[in-house]
This record gives structure tokens, sequence and C-alpha cells, in this order.
């Protein structure tokens, strides 16, 4: 059984907050895991408050069964949402397999949130190239020249900067062979660069910042350190 539940939380490290891109485990989301003599895992996890978007509370939940659910050997898997006021309908929807949207009964939902799950990457993409750049210039990269980059030179200079960069575009499905490029892979032009890189780190500071404000939110209202 221990060694189950190491599995377990091992899988729901690989969960990760799509804009934050820090694992559910690091975030102090994961309550509890608990594992049955019978191989049963329930998984509980938790919010900073009691009224996070319902559809970010989906994502998370949906994200972990799938991830505990396809470990070998672990029996029936229960993952659930506590203290949120859409706890009863997204444990159930997620249990059932069910969509957003048919839990939710709304009007021109995403059933699969991928376009939610899109505009997460998409701006978590952005933030990750803008860590990129000043891990880049930190190195002795001019500035003036970032948009040449490749992002195989950006690996060997700044590793886990440019390791973050690449996750994010392969949850993106984005191909570029340059350290810094738009959604669709293609580079930067050099005079755009300056406002790019700007608008790059408005949005890198807005994530920091959220995920400190969440952080202390979730330490505070459930005492943690």
């Amino acid at each position: 059984m221990s060694r189950t539940r190491d599995l377990v939380v091992e899988a729901l490290a690989g969960v990760r907050d799509p804009e934050l891109d820090r694992p559910i485990t690091d975030l102090g989301f994961v309550a509890a895991v608990k594992i049955r003599t019978d191989s049963r895992v329930r998984v509980e996890l938790r919010l900073p408050t009691y009224f996070c978007a319902p559809n970010f509370a989906w994502l998370m939940v949906a994200d972990a069964r799938d991830a505990v659910a396809a470990l070998p050997g672990v029996g029936p898997v229960d993952v659930v949402l506590l203290d949120h006021f859409g706890s009863a309908e997204i444990n159930d929807g997620v249990a059932a397999v069910n969509s957003f949207a048919a839990s939710f009964d709304g009007d021109g939902l995403d059933p699969d949130l991928v376009a939610l799950r899109a505009v997460f990457e998409r701006k978590a993409h952005l933030a990750a190239q803008e860590r990129l750049a000043r891990a880049l210039v930190t190195a002795g990269f001019p500035a003036a020249g970032l948009a040449e980059v490749s992002i195989t030179a950006a690996a060997s200079a700044a590793p886990e900067a440019a390791a973050g960069v690449v996750r994010r575009r392969e949850r993106l499905g984005v191909r570029s062979a340059w350290a810094f490029c738009d959604d669709s892979g293609l580079p930067l032009p050099p005079e755009r660069m300056p406002a790019w890189l700007r608008f790059a780190r408005t949005v890198r500071i807005s994530i920091d910042g959220n995920a400190g404000f969440c952080q202390a939110l979730l330490g505070t209202r459930y005492g943690l350190t």
C-alpha cells in the first residue's frame, strides 16, 4: 500500500496548474491520498477559495483522476474536490466521466474545456518565454539579438528556463526551432521583440502574482505553513 501511495503521489505530481505550470502537489492542492486494502484510491483536492472558478476546478479534478486512473494495478479511483461551491456537481460529473457542460447544464459551453485549457497554456507559454529571455540576458546574450536565438542554443545557456518553454510548446502542439515564437511557431521579427517582451513581462508578472496570492489564500484557509 505504501508503494501504491508513492505511485499515486508521483502521478499527481505530473498534474500541473495549466497557468502557473506548477504541480498540484507543490501548490498544496492535494489534501489527502487514501489507499484501501482492495487497492481503491481516493484523492482529496482543495483550492484556495470556496469560489474558485468551476471550470478551473473541473480541470484539476479531471486531470488528477486521469493521471491516477492510468496507473497499472490500482483499483477504482475516486478524486473529490473539497470545500467548493460546485463540489457536488464537479465530483459527480468527473466520476461519471461526464462533460462540464452536461454537469452544469449550460448553453454554448465548451464540453471538454478545450478552449479554456488553450487560453491558460498560451499565457503560460508567453510567460515561459519571458523567463527564458531574462535568463539568456543574464547569461550574456545581447537583448537586441534574442530574436535570432535558437531553442537549442537557449537550452545550452539556460536549460531550466528553456525546458519550461519546450514543455509548454509540447502541450500546445507548437513546433519551432526558435527560442521565441508566436503561437503558430513562427519566429518573432526583431523589430517586434521590444514591445512583445514588454507585453510578455506583464503576463508573467500577473501569473507570478496570482500564484503568490492563491498560495497565501490557501495557506490562510487551511492553516498551512
